[in-house]
């Protein structure tokens, strides 16, 4: 299994932290900004790049023959939704068809759907989008379904515990299916998760202070072989223009 590990495009609460570095105003569950949409539309570009020399190379450390995305699964916050959809609408190089887009509730962002109390400052949990909304916006996505018109969401803000063993669980799901294949997966999900999948795979404790960058759309390869498993490039953004690195 190669796993692709792929952030979103930048988001309007992204857009909102690098103009004022301040959350004050974000959105529980923020959209893709045009910039975000730009990014999302030359990362699936990008990963449908093939280059028949190399096709029989034996290994391709840096995809020149190309990605030969088979599964994309994405999380269910709006952002990651979209940019998956992107990725997924232009399909398998090998079928020229669309490939399945697979919402999961264990990918989304530390902390979950949550807003801020203006009045005690704590965390309240919101219900997340529906699946009639998910249905109408985005009608190709395959739902969990748990789904339904009480939101994805519906719970507390996740305490910080919660999330190393939900990396756990949601990399235990992907080898189960898929570790003993050739299956290329692109997993879009968020910054800060990306963290603790990481710290899962590396084997990282959790109370060492460490930081992995992901900039929006940046794409982290993750080799799966019989013997071992091989960290091969983190953070790739050289698809993207300069002025499109966010």
């Amino acid at each position: 299994m190669q796993l692709y590990l792929i952030r979103h495009g930048q988001s309007e609460n992204n857009h909102l932290w690098a103009s004022t570095g301040s959350s004050q105003g974000r959105h529980e569950d923020p959209e893709l900004t045009a910039v975000g949409r730009q990014q999302a539309a030359l990362v699936a570009e990008f990963l449908q790049r093939t280059d028949p020399a190399w096709a029989d190379k034996t290994y391709d450390p840096q995809n020149v023959a190309g990605f030969g995305i088979t599964h994309v699964y994405c999380s269910l916050m709006v952002r990651a939704v979209a940019t998956g959809a992107a990725i997924a609408g232009l399909g398998s190089v090998a079928t020229r068809s669309a490939l399945p887009l697979v919402g999961l509730r264990s990918a989304h962002e530390t902390g979950g759907i949550y807003q801020m109390d203006p009045e005690t400052g704590e965390p309240v949990g919101l219900p997340g989008r529906t699946r009639s909304y998910f249905e109408a916006h985005y009608p190709t996505l395959r739902l969990p379904e748990s789904v339904d018109e009480n939101g994805w969401w519906n719970r507390p803000r996740e305490e910080d515990d919660e999330i190393p063993p939900r990396a756990q669980r949601l990399l235990g799901m992907l080898l189960t299916q898929h570790g003993d294949t050739d299956d290329h997966i692109a997993l879009v999900t968020h910054g800060g998760f990306y963290n603790y999948l990481l710290a899962a795979l590396l084997d990282i404790p959790a109370e060492r202070d460490c930081w992995f960058g992901l900039n929006n759309t940046a794409i982290t390869r993750i080799d799966f072989d019989p013997d071992r498993m091989r960290l091969v490039y983190m953070n790739r953004v050289d698809f993207l223009p300069a002025v499109l690195i966010t």
